[in-house]
């Protein structure tokens, strides 16, 4: 058995089991500009209500404490650009969230990188005592993680680390000549690779459509946004009332906000995702306004069963919804 990870498989691998990109760097902590960014960006309270992001500073800056004996670091990216998308007349729903909860499917896939490595890779221990020329170390068991939006862990950063694009102004990660309609998640793992991919250099040159066009005025600066003011996080992570002025910049977004994405240059390439799983089921895009209007508490779950949309949960899409009609009857 080999004792370094092959970077070569490990990406042919990620290809076969069906994501859009595959990169690896080395486990250390973030660079000090990313540590000094994320630091401000939580004093400034741009987090809002999301006060999970302030927990395990220390692990989200340095994966090893994530995995004992982390080495690697292994990103992937999988699209989720829609083929066929909710009517422009009806109420929308960002792209992500027209399938299957992306978690799951991405927890799959990453479940199943991981066993391929562990069949076909081993770590070995060194130690000063042993003389290798004489004496092999014991083989020590694979150990890795994966992840998924659900830990401590900047998936952005290390998509760019790892070489698979750069953080755009909008803050989101854009593949070059694909675009940032992806989801991203990560193996963080005991093992070194034979090579290392190396950070792609930014590419948004003087373009500022993502901040002129947000509704909110959210990207408050470029690679800068100010979660309180971002439609994504009222419309889903907000508990609480929307004031009539956000209901009027909602227009007809019901569950998050594509707009900086629609804007981007980079998203003209992108192309409808082959995920069967992330495809809108029929009766997503047949429902019209006065349906939505009539929903059921029994419907919208059979509607969005196995879908992120539950993070929102029946009262919250619903008072998206009257938050739009309130505004709308207001002017």
């Amino acid at each position: 058995m080999d004792t370094t990870l092959s970077s070569e498989q490990i990406k042919a691998e990620a290809t076969r089991l069906g994501f859009s990109a595959c990169g690896l760097a080395p486990a250390e902590a973030v660079n000090d500009t990313t540590t000094a960014s994320f630091q401000q960006w939580l004093s400034d309270g741009c987090q809002a209500e999301m006060t999970y992001m302030q927990n395990y500073e220390d692990k989200r800056l340095d994966p090893r404490l994530l995995v004992e004996g982390a080495r690697t670091v292994i990103s992937v990216a999988l699209n989720y650009y829609p083929e066929t998308k909710l009517p422009e007349e009806e109420y929308q729903i960002a792209w992500y969230a027209y399938g299957k909860d992306y978690h799951d499917v991405i927890k799959a896939k990453l479940n199943a990188l991981l066993e391929f490595i562990k069949e076909k890779y081993i770590s070995f221990t060194t130690s000063p005592e042993i003389n290798l020329t004489t004496t092999p170390s014991p083989p020590l068991p694979v150990s890795g993680r994966i992840f998924c939006d659900t830990a401590p862990i900047l998936e952005r950063y290390w998509a760019w680390r790892t070489g698979l694009g750069w953080i755009g102004k909008n803050t989101q990660l854009i593949i070059p000549h694909a675009g940032s309609c992806f989801f991203l998640g990560e193996i963080i793992i005991n093992i070194a690779a034979d090579n290392y991919d190396i950070p792609q250099k930014n590419r948004c040159g003087i373009c500022t459509r993502c901040i002129n066009t947000c509704p909110t005025k959210a990207l408050e600066a470029p690679y800068r946004l100010n979660s309180e003011r971002c439609l994504s996080y009222l419309t889903i992570e907000h508990r609480g009332n929307l004031t009539l002025d956000i209901g009027q910049k909602m227009g007809k977004k019901i569950y998050g906000c594509d707009e900086c994405q629609r804007v981007c240059p980079w998203n003209r390439y992108s192309t409808p995702c082959k995920t069967e799983e992330f495809r809108p089921s029929d009766s997503l895009l047949e429902m019209k306004k006065s349906n939505w209007h009539s929903l059921t508490e029994e419907q919208y779950k059979t509607l969005f069963k196995g879908s992120a949309v539950k993070r929102v949960k029946y009262q919250g899409l619903m008072r998206n919804i009257r938050s739009i009609n309130e505004s709308a009857e207001s002017e």
